[in-house]
């Protein structure tokens, strides 16, 4: 017995790294499921999005680049797809250079119809990018969503954007046109005339800048995804109610995934975090194990 503790004690690394990676990916291919309790915070979120009229304009913020992808990603597809079921135009913008980058592939993803095009008033409107088409709801850049990129400034963009919107955004990003021109701007002189915003975010500028400058001086409801690092962070502003909700890491992504009925990317990887969780617990206690199993030999030897 003590041979086998000292075996364990200098067990390959990589026999470690190949039961993590297999952790990883058996849970994926196997398709195996696992109960999502939803908690307060992820059903604040929703419950405030299911409080909103339909048509209702929703200021998307996308704070983050593609390091924070697989936690922040399945927010903005699980996100995208609500908006589009229960009929709520959307507005993308970043305090981020890639943010608005980071929205477009979402919405490529969650698009069920990629390829083709249709012409409709003398414009070529393209699939995936002019149509967005999920189940039976197809939206059309420009009068149901719009992208306005990134604008440098971090929380002074927000500032400025509580004045006046289209000194902050003058044009959309994808055609370079001037704002005024697509009707889904229209009435939206100022960040006080959204009724909502989504802000997905992976630290400086993201939530805590939305919560000072939009909430506290503009008076406009945040809901916000947040990586798991950062979501201890600004709970606080969910205890005080500045904060709308807040969807915490990947399993906050899960929880949200389960109340609007899509089982998405966040789902499919708790199962697999999960059971990586599960084994490095093990390998701890088994480590553990071994090392005061062969501690009284090892202090014998050194005498």
């Amino acid at each position: 017995m003590q041979r086998f503790f000292e075996r364990l004690l200098t067990m390959d690394r990589r026999i470690i790294f190949v039961v993590i990676f297999l952790a990883l990916s058996v849970p994926i291919f196997l398709q195996i499921k696992i109960d999502i309790q939803v908690t307060s915070e992820v059903q604040i979120l929703y419950d405030a999005l299911n409080e909103l009229s339909r048509g209702s304009r929703i200021l998307v913020s996308c704070d983050y680049d593609p390091g924070s992808e697989p936690e922040l990603q399945p927010m903005a597809e699980s996100g995208f797809r609500y908006f589009i079921e229960n009929d709520l135009k959307f507005i993308i913008i970043g305090l981020w250079p890639q943010g608005p980058l980071q929205a477009n592939k979402a919405l490529e993803m969650i698009s069920e119809v990629n390829e083709g095009f249709v012409v409709e008033d003398g414009d070529t409107l393209y699939f995936g990018h002019d149509l967005i088409v999920v189940g039976p709801d197809t939206i059309r850049y420009g009068i149901d969503f719009i992208n306005l990129g990134y604008q440098v400034g971090q929380e002074l963009v927000i500032q400025r954007m509580g004045s006046s919107f289209g000194a902050a955004f003058p044009n959309d990003s994808w055609y370079g046109r001037p704002i005024g021109e697509f009707s889904i701007m229209d009435g939206l002189n100022k960040l006080s005339d959204f009724d909502f915003i989504y802000n997905l975010s992976a630290g400086y500028p993201g939530t805590y800048e939305w919560v000072q400058f939009a909430v506290d001086r503009f008076h406009v409801p945040v809901g916000a995804g947040n990586t798991a690092v950062q979501a201890p962070l600004v709970y606080p502003y969910l205890d005080t109610g500045q904060l709308s909700g807040l969807l915490g890491g990947m399993k906050g992504g899960a929880e949200f995934e389960k109340l609007v009925g899509y089982k998405g990317r966040a789902t499919l990887s708790m199962v697999s975090q999960t059971a990586a969780h599960i084994f490095v617990i093990l390998f701890i206690v088994i480590g553990n194990i071994a090392y005061f199993a062969t501690r009284g030999k090892q202090s014998k030897r050194g005498l």
